[in-house]
């Protein structure tokens, strides 16, 4: 029976277990048990989130950029569609970080407990503030500087050198596309080959995602001794999150369409409703895009031409609710945590969410992997990812809808500024 459930199901009943087992520990005062047999499987669950992050934020941003070559070398429709995924990202993670810092959902713990927990990390707090306070007498530009790696190798030890990883990706990814087909060929087979083991890696690791959750959870409550405030900020955390995506979804898509289409957003939501409801039930935009093409051509209006490179790019590089996730997540954790963050703390937040967002797979479970690259960015306690596992996929699901709401959005914007929109509003009433 427990092989036939779903992963998420799963992971919920890891949560509820792992809140049981660590109110009990407290209420029967077992929790050096708790600290010493079960929290470390959460600490090994962590690392192996951590182990596969670096190559496959690599592989996905080198196999995702090396595809645009489909299309003539960065062709003008391919420029469009990375600027207008780009920014509809930098507006996701925007509005996220605008909706966490009003409402704040971490801060509704108790002022004692944020200063217990920042005398537990406040080693972590100090080097934060020392750096800070070092940047100051830096150049305005170290920040660019610091992207770019001088040892590749050395910064692919380091996961808080993500952005310098990046980098690299995506200088590697342009060289690709830039050389010919035939040079490449076999690097390109085996970035196709080895994103397909990494992909299977994060299969296995989530697996275990139950018992790491399980281990997490119990910890963490023991840690916390019990307290329900936990609850009501990760109740609060989630209402954030739900109303950011749905802000993509009602506000942001539909003004876009406005501005640079003649379509109707009704008409547009009625056309793309399939592919929105598989990507809610499947949680990957990976396994939705077949629908998602056929209803952006064959009830939109869009050519061949465009949909077949912009949207299977935009299930590799075009990931708004991801995005718009991270950063409310990255700021819940840092105000659970009481670890303050900066103007420049929350600009990385924006640029490292923006590129992580684009190495995110579209499968479930890969927004986990990357949300470490966003937490460890500005030193932001990753342990805080318990908090959040347990409620992850039923959040994934309304995330993957947003993410392939996006793709069908900007492949009708570019299709129109290419001429490639045949729109007719009675094929799509008749063919829904």
């Amino acid at each position: 029976m427990w092989k036939r459930l779903p992963l998420y199901v799963k992971i919920l009943i890891g949560m509820g277990l792992g809140i049981i087992a660590g109110m009990l520990a407290v209420y029967f005062n077992f929790t050096k048990f708790t600290n010493d047999w079960i929290k470390p499987w959460g600490s090994v669950f962590l690392n192996l989130l951590k182990l596969i992050a670096m190559p496959l934020i690599f592989v996905s941003l080198v196999k995702g950029i090396s595809s645009l070559s489909n299309i003539s070398k960065l062709s003008r429709i391919g420029l469009k569609t990375i600027s207008l995924y780009v920014i509809s990202t930098i507006i996701a993670v925007s509005f996220g970080l605008l909706l966490v810092n009003n409402f704040e959902p971490g801060n509704t713990f108790p002022d004692h407990k944020k200063t217990e927990l920042q005398e537990r990390f406040g080693s972590a707090v100090i080097v934060k503030k020392d750096q800070a306070e070092s940047l100051k007498e830096e150049s305005p530009l170290q920040f660019i500087v610091d992207i770019v790696p001088d040892n590749f190798f050395k910064a692919a030890t380091d996961n808080s050198k993500m952005l310098q990883v990046i980098f690299f990706a995506i200088l590697f990814g342009i060289a690709m596309v830039i050389l010919e087909d035939k040079k490449v060929k076999v690097v390109r087979e085996f970035f196709n080959g080895i994103d397909a083991i990494i992909l299977k890696i994060i299969d296995l690791i989530m697996l275990f995602a139950p018992y790491g959750v399980f281990a997490l959870i119990a910890g963490l409550i023991v840690d916390f001794s019990g307290d329900i405030d936990l609850f009501t900020a990760l109740g609060y955390y989630a209402i954030t999150v739900v109303g950011g995506l749905l802000i993509m979804i009602f506000l942001i898509y539909p003004l876009l369409l406005k501005i640079f289409t003649p379509i109707k957003y009704t008409d547009f939501y009625k056309a793309i409703s399939p592919a929105q409801l598989l990507a809610f039930s499947t949680s990957s935009s990976a396994a939705t895009l077949p629908v998602t093409m056929e209803c952006v051509e064959n009830k939109m209006g869009v050519s061949n031409e465009v949909a077949s490179f912009v949207l299977p790019v935009g299930v590799t590089i075009n990931m708004d609710g991801t995005s718009c996730y991270q950063a409310i997540a990255a700021v819940f954790i840092a105000q659970v945590f009481g670890v303050n963050l900066d103007i420049y703390d929350q600009l990385i937040i924006v640029v490292t969410a923006t590129l992580a967002s684009i190495g995110t797979p579209g499968v479930p479970g890969g927004s986990i992997v990357m949300l470490i690259i966003v937490l460890t960015s500005v030193g932001i306690p990753i342990e805080g990812l318990a908090l959040i596992l347990g409620i992850d996929r039923p959040l994934d699901m309304l995330r993957t809808v947003v993410n392939v709401t996006g793709d069908a959005t900007v492949s009708t914007i570019v299709a129109k500024t290419e001429g490639k929109l045949n729109y007719n509003p009675k094929i799509i009433i008749k063919k829904i």
